[in-house]
């Protein structure tokens, strides 16, 4: 099943949170070799996570953690425009309509369903939140995962050749690319829409940090 929690909300699911953290360091600094910091616990974080940036989270059945990625609106501090703003120029990108979809990461025992399961979860935000768009910097491999799933972005920028390219895309998703994700994850969309609703419920939805800007 899918969870929506805050940064500030994790400690009240440590096993989710804690898997969480632990695959991004086996995902982004064991298999894929990146640069990023690993503590003593052997989690992977970064200062977009002192954000209180809203987590997307595909729960196994067990409780533990099969997929998540994080979302940050981007009138507030965001990766793409702090440290890949050559692959766009220099064009800053911040909207209150344009949040920024990073850390995008599958446990290893997870199955195909849980991309696309993520991908339709936000989905769920971009109707609920009324965001037009997502931005995110990603690497080669995930190009053929996009194709899959069903949900491409339009290339805004890249650099590198290959295994080790690296692009700034921008994702829309209409109604046609949302039945295809359902399918392809085998999830309803009603289902889909009771996970977003038991999480932010009628009027009750919470704003990420930098809401006030966002609503400037």
């Amino acid at each position: 099943m899918i969870r929506y929690i805050y940064a500030d909300e994790l400690k009240n699911h440590h096993k989710l949170a804690s898997g969480m953290f632990v695959d991004r360091a086996d995902q982004f600094k064991t298999r894929l070799g990146w640069d990023v910091n690993v503590d003593a616990k052997g989690y992977e974080r970064d200062e977009y996570d002192a954000e209180n940036p809203l987590y997307v989270i595909w729960e196994n059945e067990d409780g533990s953690h099969g997929g998540s990625m994080r979302l940050l609106p981007t009138v507030g501090a965001t990766m793409v425009n702090d440290h890949f703003g050559h692959l766009t120029d220099g064009v800053r990108i911040e909207s209150p309509l344009i949040w920024e979809c990073t850390r995008f990461c599958l446990s290893r025992s997870a199955n195909g369903r849980v991309a696309a399961a993520l991908m339709l979860a936000g989905g769920e935000v971009m109707r609920g939140f009324n965001v037009k768009h997502y931005v995110g910097v990603f690497d080669a491999r995930m190009v053929r995962i996009y194709r899959a799933i069903g949900s491409s972005p339009t290339i805004l920028g890249s650099q590198g050749e290959g295994r080790n390219k690296i692009s700034v895309g921008l994702w829309e998703f209409n109604e046609d690319a949302r039945r295809k994700v359902a399918a392809r994850a085998q999830i309803s969309l009603a289902q889909s829409e009771s996970w977003f609703n038991r999480a932010f419920g009628g009027d009750n939805i919470k704003l990420v940090s930098q809401k006030e800007l966002a609503c400037a």
